[in-house]
């Protein structure tokens, strides 16, 4: 697994300047040029040319046992493709914004692997054996891959994850390269919720059956290490929700 010597960095002010500075120069001429009418357009082109978002470099984390690499070529990662069921929750619609990193310039990456796989409502996971759940072994629901676009997008519709003892509620994903990127290279860690979230949503049904939870992220070891920067932001859609994440792999 390649690893990412810089996962957890945020650019800093300066790099960001390297980055945009040319195209904000010449918005910030332009604005101190003109009245306020043109300082406001300014402002506006400004926020349409530096997305900084894009170029956040995350922390990895652990793979963790329930990776299975069942090359499902799906958006829609609900059903279990060996029966036709499908797993009932809050939706969730779960963008991934990929860009890659090399020296000074962050660009989308096209043609990217984004693996996605977590726990359903009540804590289960597909195509394992656990003590926790018993044995899921060739059960295939919330479990998926996309290829991003040119614009270095993939986009999964699922459900807000469940709980199960020992972890906070999360889910988990890999990044992967081949040669069309011109480099291979593997990037995995995992997504967390605000708690106050997770609290409404798992008052409901089918998650209020299951309990209270027992771990928040406060008191997961693992979201303790470089939690914070993978917190989802969801924005209500519909019945459910929805989030954007940005990351940037860097690329050597």
């Amino acid at each position: 697994m390649g690893r990412d010597p810089q996962a957890g960095r945020v650019l800093r002010r300066r790099e960001v300047l390297t980055l945009f500075g040319t195209a904000a120069g010449v918005i910030a001429v332009t604005a101190a040029a003109g009245g306020s009418d043109s300082a406001q357009s300014t402002r506006k082109a400004l926020a349409g040319a530096v997305t900084l978002p894009s170029c956040i470099v995350r922390p990895a984390q652990t793979e963790g046992p329930y990776f299975a690499d069942e090359k499902l070529l799906r958006s829609d990662i609900r059903s279990d493709p060996t029966g036709g069921s499908v797993k009932q929750g809050v939706p969730l619609r779960l963008v991934f914004r990929v860009s890659q990193l090399r020296g000074p310039s962050c660009t989308p990456l096209a043609g990217a692997t984004v693996d996605v796989w977590h726990c359903d409502a009540l804590g289960v996971y597909s195509d394992v054996e656990d003590p926790l759940f018993g044995n899921t072994k060739g059960k295939k629901f919330l479990r998926g891959y996309q290829f991003t676009d040119a614009a270095g997008t993939a986009q999964f519709t699922t459900i807000y994850p469940g709980w199960y003892r020992g972890r906070t509620v999360h889910i988990h994903f890999k990044i992967r390269t081949g040669p069309a990127s011109g480099l291979r290279h593997e990037f995995t860690s995992q997504l967390y919720f605000d708690d106050a979230l997770t609290d409404r949503v798992h008052a409901r049904a089918p998650y209020a059956s299951k309990g209270r939870r027992t771990v928040r992220n406060a008191a997961d070891g693992i979201f303790r290490s470089g939690g914070k920067q993978l917190l989802l932001h969801p924005k209500e859609e519909g019945p459910g929700y929805a989030a954007i994440f940005d990351v940037a792999l860097q690329m050597s």
